[in-house]
């Protein structure tokens, strides 16, 4: 039964959707729920690495900040304090700019043009595409970056511990073209799974064809905790413990953590690793912002209780969000799965969404005409085409709570509206082939 008493598909259940829709839309909302951007309130935590920096300091480690000269691997203080936060030595750290996914780009460019240190040949030699390894739903700008440099993509399933190791070790064992996976180990984008560390083990104890398989591990959201923290894992021991020390990079940025355009980027691999990105950085840069990566030490360092303090602060700010969007959909949509189901994650910054029914882009159609910005329907997919249509990815982080309520209440009136007229279609259907 339908919250107005309707048979669910009945034409009064159809008619009721509509009503309520309608009521929605005649409210002229513009709302955003499109991006997993910080709110205002999240960057007011870091407003003070805009002046953390003075006229006193113009140097770090011995270095001058303002010159050439400090190397491609980043000033050692930032060295050992984005080692400590990915539980890893200081020699196994690149600290660079603001994005992770241009380090992510600069170690896939070098294996296409220069192979890995283990490499026979080029990743790029033939008329061979390589392949590589996504989890879907997953991250489209994983995607684009990855077809934006002329791989071919394989997809596996995103589980409650992570990918599918299981459809990985099958895929790898006999394929030398497959290169290596790239995914978000903890709160995965968008459903926040977390890998687990039986299946880290595996993956990077994996037997493959390619001697150069490698794991680009995405840890965007390590210590961006909603509730308890899930268990992290750390790819770079894993992997030297089972015998493929240079299979692991590690990326990590404070994109989320400070200033989105502001931040830093990092890398965590073995020494050798670190020596043969060092070789191609080196070629086409002096070395990263050295005045950045000081006042994210001085910044970090100076907060209460560092960056686990900040993180906790952000916390507060973002877990209602999420509680908003579990409440309203619960209120709204039921439990039992009759309309959508969701998840709840423990972290990160997205909550994955699927239909009941296959309606995923008539739901963001819908919520557009209503005022409402959703991420496009099958973007958790490589090329926009989520074979369900059924997945959608919901970012409550930017906008404040009481959009949050509202953006999520017409949401669950778009899922209604468009499940009803897709139970009436096969209504119909099914009435027209009972009559031929």
């Amino acid at each position: 039964m339908t919250r107005d008493g309707s048979p669910v598909g009945s034409t009064d259940a159809l008619a009721a959707a509509q009503t309520a829709y309608d009521a929605i839309r005649a409210r002229g909302l513009k709302l955003n729920m499109q991006r997993g951007q910080p709110s205002d309130a999240d960057f007011d935590l870091s407003n003070g690495l805009l002046t953390t920096l003075g006229e006193a300091d113009l140097s770090m480690d011995g270095i001058d900040l303002r010159n050439y000269p400090g190397g491609v691997t980043g000033l050692p203080s930032a060295r050992r304090l984005f080692a400590d936060y990915l539980d890893v030595k200081p020699e196994n750290m690149i600290v660079w700019n603001n994005a992770s996914l241009e380090l992510q780009g600069f170690v896939l460019t070098f294996a296409l043009l220069h192979g890995m240190r283990n490499s026979a040949q080029p990743w790029v030699k033939g008329d061979t595409k390589p392949r590589f390894i996504v989890t879907v739903p997953g991250y489209d700008r994983h995607f684009l970056l990855l077809q934006t440099l002329g791989f071919e993509l394989v997809t596996v399933d995103m589980q409650a511990d992570g990918p599918d190791l299981d459809a990985i070790e099958r895929l790898v064992r006999d394929d030398a073209g497959i290169k290596g996976v790239l995914f978000v180990p903890t709160y995965s984008n968008p459903g926040g799974e977390t890998i687990s560390v039986n299946k880290a083990r595996r993956l990077a104890a994996v037997q493959a064809a390619a001697p150069d398989f490698t794991i680009l591990a995405d840890d965007a959201y390590r210590v961006h905790h909603l509730g308890t923290p899930a268990e992290t894992v750390n790819f770079v021991t894993l992997c030297r413990d089972a015998g493929h020390p240079d299979r692991a990079f590690v990326f990590a940025s404070t994109s989320k953590i400070t200033l989105a355009g502001a931040g830093l980027g990092f890398v965590a691999t073995s020494e050798d690793n670190v020596r043969w990105m060092s070789r191609y950085l080196n070629a086409q840069s002096i070395g990263p912002n050295k005045p950045e990566q000081a006042r994210h030490v001085k910044f970090l360092g100076s907060y209460p209780g560092g960056i686990e303090g900040l993180m906790r602060d952000h916390a507060a700010l973002i877990a209602p969000k999420f509680r908003a969007v579990d409440e309203t959909l619960r209120a709204e949509l039921g439990e039992n799965g009759e309309f959508a189901t969701w998840a709840s994650p423990q972290g990160g910054y997205f909550i994955s969404l699927d239909t009941a029914a296959p309606v995923a882009a008539r739901v963001v159609e819908l919520a557009d005409a209503a005022g409402v910005s959703l991420t496009p329907a099958g973007a958790t997919y490589p090329d926009g085409k989520d074979p369900g249509n059924r997945n959608i990815r919901l970012a409550p982080t930017r906008p404040p709570i009481g959009e949050v309520y509202t953006a999520m209440g017409a949401v669950a009136a778009c899922i209604r509206l468009a499940t009803e007229e897709h139970r009436a279609r096969q209504g119909q259907q099914a009435g027209g082939q009972v009559r031929s």
